[in-house]
């Protein structure tokens, strides 16, 4: 990996101090920052990490594409899905880069935070965080002294919403011709036509979520969304499983109903796909485009990888630090989060890698990156402990593990 991006660094040592300030990511550190990864490389100070984050010589959106690159050659598929999402970093203070009280799922409210759209790269044999985009709220875009002391580029500085954001990152990866087939989302964007419009432009079906609230054009004309479920019979909702989860397949009863196209060019097929939780009662709905006609399971099992950037989130700011930076300026946050993508997608590779050539043993659930990151970092990171006893303790967690979800099972079986 460190040979991939060394052609995007003028000097040796910045490149060192890549590879050290990804090391300490991917260690066992319990809070990732400069100082604390310095400490822990074993340097005298962390002003090398902090010369890499702000001053010195090198493109951190030319990292990016290597870091697509890089995932696209481990996980590349026909088929696969562009997830995107925005998760939240809390910070403390006014002078971190688009920071500003806003919601944010991270907190579940409205918090001080930074708030950034993700894309994920999700196919079968794993997923990655591939791109970003910093969100710059309006009250940042319109004060350009605010602006010039965070170091924002001038063309960076005008106001756009999470969708156009988004719109941006699809657009990018697509430019790059990375193979994918769909996109997936939540309601923000799914609410957004013009983000709809862009994703068919450019050849590609969308799995896009709506609120209960919004209008859908049917043969009957515009019916909130909300509306659909009472007027269907039985006989329209079918039991698919959008993929195993934690805790086995999730199954659920649904339903699509046809929509008419959005503008008199559009020659695809358009869904709206309703799921249904049958214990609850509870509804979620889905609007959906495909190029060329396609099944329900088809759109069921996309609507099932949108989780997959959830994950994303949860490893990269659990194994490798995503939200830990305290940097402040534009340039510092773009290199520190595409740094951060970059060693969570070696450990989404690595993982991927061990599961393929070495098989998991009856009684123990498949390696997952949590634990791959436990021992890389126990075996190559730190020297106090065997070989033996590491994998040991692997093998012993692994083991509780696999009783622990057999039991959830066996309860399940009996209620």
């Amino acid at each position: 990996m460190i040979d991939r991006i060394a052609p995007r660094f003028c000097r040796y040592e910045p490149l060192r101090h890549a590879a050290e300030l990804m090391a300490g990511m991917v260690s066992g550190l319990d809070r990732k920052k400069c100082w604390t990864i310095a400490e822990h490389r074993g340097a005298a100070t962390p002003d090398g990490l902090q010369h890499l984050l702000s001053r010195a010589k090198w493109d951190a959106d030319a990292v990016r594409d290597d870091l697509r690159d890089y995932v696209i050659d481990a996980f590349g598929d026909p088929q696969a899905i562009l997830v995107l999402d925005e998760t939240g970093d809390v910070k403390k203070g006014v002078y971190s880069v688009g920071v500003q009280r806003q919601y944010t799922g991270t907190a579940g409210r409205i918090e001080n935070a930074q708030v950034a759209v993700y894309l994920t790269y999700a196919a079968p044999r794993g997923h990655a965080l591939i791109d970003r985009a910093l969100y710059l709220p309006r009250s940042w875009a319109e004060d350009p002294h605010r602006c010039d002391d965070a170091g924002i580029p001038t063309d960076k500085r005008d106001f756009a919403t999470k969708p156009t954001l988004a719109a941006a990152l699809v657009a990018r990866t697509v430019a790059a011709n990375v193979p994918a087939a769909w996109v997936a989302g939540d309601e923000v964007y799914g609410a957004d036509p013009r983000l709809r419009a862009a994703v068919r432009d450019h050849g590609l079906g969308y799995v896009l979520a709506v609120s209960a609230n919004r209008r859908v054009p049917t043969a009957a004309g515009p019916i909130r969304v909300d509306r659909l479920p009472a007027e269907l019979p039985s006989w329209a909702w079918q039991k698919h499983s959008a993929g195993a989860g934690s805790h086995g397949p999730r199954y659920y009863s649904r339903a699509w109903i046809t929509l008419l196209p959005e503008d008199n060019a559009d020659t695809g097929a358009h869904h709206l796909l309703i799921r249904r939780n049958d214990a609850t009662g509870e509804h979620a709905y889905l609007r959906c485009y495909s190029p060329r006609p396609t099944t329900l399971h088809t759109l069921v099992t996309v609507a099932g990888q949108r989780w997959r950037i959830e994950e994303s989130f949860q490893t990269a700011k659990g194994l490798t630090g995503l939200d830990q930076h305290q940097v402040r300026r534009w340039t510092s946050w773009h290199r520190w989060t595409t740094l951060a993508m970059l060693a969570h997608a070696f450990l989404a590779v690595a993982t991927a890698t061990e599961r393929d050539t070495q098989p998991t043993p009856a009684g123990l659930i498949a390696l997952t990156v949590n634990e791959f990151r436990r021992l890389f970092d126990a075996l190559l990171l730190v020297t106090h402990h065997t070989i033996t006893t590491l994998l040991a303790w692997s093998r012993w967690r692994r083991r509780h593990q696999y009783r622990a979800r057999q039991s959830h099972y066996r309860r399940r079986q009996h209620q």
